[in-house]
Order: structure tokens, then sequence, then C-alpha cells
């Protein structure tokens, strides 16, 4: 029955590279069998990882500027009985430590004899920002503005293309942790194209989370996956730069449960009452430049016209009060800090109904999440 269920919900992420004997199997399809392959070997990064087991290996984009080759730590959990493909991807930008230890804690907790499918966890993607604790790479630009990537292209290009072809292919699902931008924070969130079916179903494994309508900007890793015939979604939560342990504990149970409610694990997750979907957002902007105070919380519901901040100028102490245009909740806001204007504040979810759902372009769709670092690039604007 936990076979059957995990078939009816994702459909076809059990069609996809589950365990092939051929080295890189086809990405999954938006429609295909919806049953589950028979187990076998998983074959990744030039190794075979046997039923039953766990292996370490490594993905080399290249070489950094430095000339020495920048090994990224894969971990392969490769179950006994038949199953989807998971990939839970972090740090693809090198600032955002909060997923990092969600994918630690989620591949730590896997008892690889009794996982049905098999998990392929990624826990820093972006290593040469992790290390700098900076959160693009070394050439400032964006990793994940550059899937599936270019062979030939600039260096984002390349690295994006060797993960992409070589690891997020071999997958049948993908979740990307994220965090908020600099000195932005989010809710426990995820965000997905909830127009494509198998995307939505997958959403709703993920417990009492937050789920927020968003196409995804072109060249995100998750926007990539998807348009490849994988169903991905990215996982928002708090802030960059902290391992806020709250955030660390939603994320991971969030995960989990994903992976109970796909049959792979026998460990259930229990949850409070549900979360809404929200299927438009609508970032607030500062009109004034000075230094922004939030009246409201990350998570709060607010009205229409309800006060959400206020921008006070240092010199000439003259405040600017932020209305809320909306009703709705906080999905996503500033920490109190020094504003421009025009700077993206507050990100208001509101809950209309699928019907109305926006048609958004990739401009439109642009998150923070995946936004570059000058605020006018900021999502929803």
């Amino acid at each position: 029955m936990k076979r059957l269920a995990a078939a009816l919900l994702l459909g076809c992420l059990a069609c996809a590279a589950v365990h092939a004997a051929e080295p890189t199997p086809p990405p999954a399809t938006m429609e295909g069998s919806e049953t589950l392959k028979p187990k076998g070997r998983l074959r990744l990064l030039g190794s075979e990882v046997p039923p039953g087991t766990r292996k370490k290996l490594t993905w080399t984009s290249g070489q950094a500027m430095e000339g020495f080759v920048s090994p990224v730590p894969v971990f392969v959990l490769n179950g006994k009985g038949p199953g989807p493909v998971l990939c839970l991807t972090a740090a693809v930008h090198g600032d955002e430590l909060n997923g990092i230890e969600v994918a630690r804690r989620v591949l730590d907790d896997i008892d690889v004899e009794e996982l049905n499918g098999a998990v392929i966890g990624v826990p820093i993607v972006n290593i040469q920002g992790f290390y700098r604790g900076a959160r693009y790479l070394p050439d400032r630009r964006d990793l994940n503005r550059y899937f599936p990537g270019n062979p030939k292209g600039s260096a984002a290009t390349r690295m994006a293309h060797s993960f992409f072809t070589e690891v997020v292919k071999n997958c049948s699902a993908l979740i990307d942790l994220h965090t908020g931008s600099l000195n932005r924070t989010n809710l426990p969130q995820v965000r997905a194209d909830l127009r494509l079916p198998q995307v939505s179903r997958m959403t709703k494994a993920f417990g009492a989370t937050v789920v927020l309508h968003s196409v995804g900007e072109r060249g995100s890793l998750r926007r990539a996956a998807t348009e490849a015939g994988i169903p991905s979604v990215t996982f928002e939560m708090g802030e960059p730069m902290r391992v806020q342990s709250e955030q660390v504990e939603h994320g991971a149970k969030a995960v989990e449960t994903l992976l109970y409610s796909l049959g792979m694990t026998k460990q259930r997750r229990y949850w409070g009452d549900p979360e809404p979907v929200y299927y438009a957002s609508k970032w607030v902007r500062v009109d004034h430049g000075g230094i922004l105070f939030s009246d409201v919380a990350l998570g709060e519901r607010v009205s229409e016209g309800e006060l959400l901040g206020v921008v006070t100028d240092p010199i000439s102490n003259q405040q600017h009060r932020i209305y809320a245009p909306t009703s709705g909740r906080v999905l996503g806001m500033a920490l109190n800090q020094v504003v421009l204007p025009g700077f993206a504040a507050y990100r208001i979810g509101t809950a209309t109904t699928p019907s109305k759902m926006s048609k958004q372009s990739a401009e439109d769709a642009a998150e923070d999440d995946e936004a570059a670092p000058a605020d006018e690039s900021d999502p929803q604007g």
C-alpha cells in the first residue's frame, strides 16, 4: 500500500532515474508509468552504489582561480526497496547555511536498510562561495541564474552544466534548499510552479508548510530541473549567514514528511493545523530612504491598510509609514536596516483561488532566494 500511495502521489517520479543499470538514466517526464521500477545498483559520478548502502562521492566542476580543484561532497543513499530517486541540494548560494544543516540532518537520520528508492544529497553545491562566506561564485556570478548551463560558456554556465548533467539528471524529483537574500528572512515555505500537476502534488507532502506559487526565475536550478521533466521545488527558510534552529527543525521535518509520504521511509512526522496555499504574492517597497523599523513579524497575518513599518530619516527625523496594500500574510521581509527608495521590504502572500493563478513571466517570477544583489532585481516589483 505504501508503494501504491507513493505512485499515486507523484506519478512518474518513480519512473525516472530509479535504480537503473545504465550510467546516466533519462530524466523524468511529466507523464509516464505510475509503477515503481525494480531496484538495482545506482550509478553516479563514475561509481556504483549497491542496494542497502550509502557512499560519499565527489563532484568537481573544474579548477578554481588558484588552480586547485574544489571537490564537492555528494552523498548517495541507495535503499534496498524500489522507489524514486530524490535529490536534495543546498547552498547553491554559498552563504545560505540553514539548508546545509537541514540536508545533514535528513541524510544522517535515514536508515538505508529500510529506505525504498534512493536519496542523493549535496549539502554544499557552491563550495567556493561557502569557503568565502559569499553568496556568489568568485567571478560574482549567481550560480542560480545559469542552469541547465552550457559546457562552452562562462565559468558559471560550465559549472551549472556539469552539476546538472552529472548529478541532477540522475534524479526523479528535487528539493532545492534556500534562505532569504542578504538582510532578508523568509517564513519556511515551499515555492513551486503549481500549474504543473506533478509539482503541485509534490507540494502537498511537506506537512504544515506554507506553499507559494512561483514559476521561478529562468536559469534557477528549480525551474531548469522542472523544465527537464524532474518535478522540483524550492524550500525557503530564514536568513543567510546564520544557522537558525527553529527554521532548520521545520525544514528537516518537512523533508522527512515528504520521504514518508513517498513510501521511501517509515518514520512518520506529526504536524498541527495545515497551512494555506498562496497563489499570488506582492512585494511592498519603501518610497523614502532612511532606517527601516518593522511593526510586523515574519508569518504575521495583516489586513489591507495595516501598518507594516516605518522608515525614519536619521538626519531630519522625518518618518514615513508603510501600509499593507492588500490583506495577506508576511511570507518574507527585510531585517531592520538602512534602505533606499524602492527597496523591497515585505512580501505579502495572498490566498487567492487556483483559477486566479497569475501567469508570471520570468521577470515577474524572480524570487528573493534567486535575486541579484541589487534590490531592483528583487521579485514581484
